[in-house]
């Protein structure tokens, strides 16, 4: 079952145009840029880190970034028949009313993206500037206890992006939208 929906996942892959993937490249950069400023894996100005950061944050880091952006992506709809008013292609838009599997994985890819970027974030952030942490468990505290479990939410993160990137890819390409011509059939 899970090398089916990897196959299925990357021949969605390969239906992706230059538009997309471009959106893909710009959010994967764009995501880059805000979790390494943030978490001052960029060094600057704006931000410090009282801990410096271990080997594995770049690593977590540039992963996190990549799927993101391809999970943005995924969401971007292809240029084609849909935009003439006729609704066709495994990416157009569902007419109103539609229902199926692909609004079930919408949902789910959206909240397992969600907890996966943040998971990412604070994975690679500074353990004692993460003022949620701070604030629950004091300086001490985050490093005794948030500290270790970090590389825990880096793995977490990576899975729970990684199974919504495979999500959308697969229901790119096993669940087309149904086309007028189809609906009218059933």
């Amino acid at each position: 079952m899970f090398v089916d929906a990897l196959r299925d996942a990357y021949r969605g892959l390969l239906l992706w145009d230059r538009r997309r993937i471009g959106v893909a490249a710009a959010a994967a950069a764009g995501s880059a840029v805000i979790i390494g400023f943030a978490t001052v894996l960029i060094p600057n100005a704006l931000f410090a880190r009282d801990i410096p950061p271990v080997w594995w944050d770049y690593p977590v880091w540039i992963l996190t970034s990549l799927l993101l952006g391809m999970l943005i992506a995924s969401y971007v709809r292809s240029p084609g028949p849909a935009s003439e008013g006729r609704s066709s292609g495994p990416d157009s838009a569902p007419e109103v009313g539609a229902r199926g599997p692909e609004v079930a994985s919408e949902g789910r890819s959206g909240v397992l993206g969600g907890v996966g970027g943040m998971l990412g974030w604070f994975a690679v952030g500074c353990p004692v500037c993460n003022k949620i942490a701070l604030l629950a468990l004091g300086y001490t505290g985050a490093l005794t206890y948030f500290a270790p479990l970090q590389p825990l939410l880096a793995a977490v993160s990576v899975i729970l992006l990684l199974a919504a990137v495979i999500i959308r890819l697969k229901g790119q390409y096993s669940c087309p939208l149904p086309t007028p011509e189809r609906s009218t059939r059933s």
